[in-house]
């Protein structure tokens, strides 16, 4: 397994460039096809024409859209140029919340942004990323608005708990996890007083990867009563200095809401590091 198609999701953010670096280099590490996908939030513009003197606003805000895809259509182009990486834009006019995740389905890994809360660029639609991740159906590796990756993959950590999100996230990262040659997994006791039997010691995860040829460390400990298992985890991250974390993307859809496991939210508000999700 590798991954041949990568779908970069590109907005008009100021960490658009940054995420299109990164998927450039994974498309040049695994010799993949990338695709560059230009979805945005489109306000309705019914919206404005109820407001007095809003539709000048409207008109203006969708000018300046036009003129930065645009840029960073000629960009894209430009980069892959620059890396000798084959590859094609989309500029699909569906709304962006359906759009990336239909397109998304057809890559082997998808490469997105966490939202920005200083960056109004980077809203796509409530509970955007979410929905990628839930709906996709594919390993989407999110990029956080803070910070400098040189590199993602070098170092490894997964998230494990014995879940089949969990395990799908970790087979789903397996071409990256070879790629490293190693990898560390780190597993939290949230059932203290069970027998040892009856906890996920990440034993049997550690043994299936190590047949793939990387070389695993195994990293366990219990939760302090004060943080959540979200919180610990990114201190474990930090602590073993890892450039990814991999772990399971948990929730489940009712109705129109969207409910996330406690760690999934977390590192979806907190994330340090690029962190690679699959449902």
């Amino acid at each position: 397994m590798s991954y041949k198609t990568i779908l970069v999701h590109l907005d008009t953010s100021v960490r658009a460039h940054p995420r299109l670096e990164t998927a450039l280099q994974l498309a040049k590490r695994f010799d993949a096809y990338l695709i560059g996908l230009y979805a945005v939030f489109e306000p309705a513009t019914r919206a404005f024409s109820v407001m007095a003197g809003s539709a000048g606003y409207y008109e203006t805000q969708a000018a300046m859209r036009r003129e930065r895809a645009g840029a960073l259509e000629r960009l894209f182009h430009a980069e892959l140029k620059r890396a000798g990486v084959p590859g094609e834009w989309r500029a699909p006019h569906e709304a962006a919340d359906r759009a990336v995740p239909h397109h998304a389905r057809y890559a082997d890994l998808v490469v997105a942004g966490q939202d920005d809360p200083g960056d109004p660029e980077s809203y796509i639609g409530d509970g955007f990323r979410e929905n990628l991740i839930m709906s996709a159906g594919r390993p989407v590796l999110l990029m956080p608005y803070t910070g400098f990756f040189a590199s993602v993959g070098q170092s490894p950590m997964i998230a494990w708990d014995g879940g089949r999100e969990a395990a799908r996230a970790v087979h789903d990262a397996l071409p990256l996890l070879k790629a490293a040659g190693r990898a560390t997994i780190v597993t939290l006791d949230t059932h203290a007083g069970k027998a040892p039997s009856e906890r996920y010691a990440g034993t049997e995860i550690a043994a299936c990867i190590a047949r793939h040829g990387v070389q695993v460390e195994l990293v366990s400990g219990a939760i302090d009563t004060q943080a959540s298992a979200g919180e610990v985890l990114l201190s474990r991250a930090a602590d073993v200095g890892a450039d990814l974390v991999v772990m399971g993307g948990y929730g489940h859809a009712r109705l129109r809401e969207l409910v996330l496991g406690g760690a999934t939210r977390t590192f979806l508000e907190s994330m340090t590091v690029p962190v690679l999700m699959s449902h």
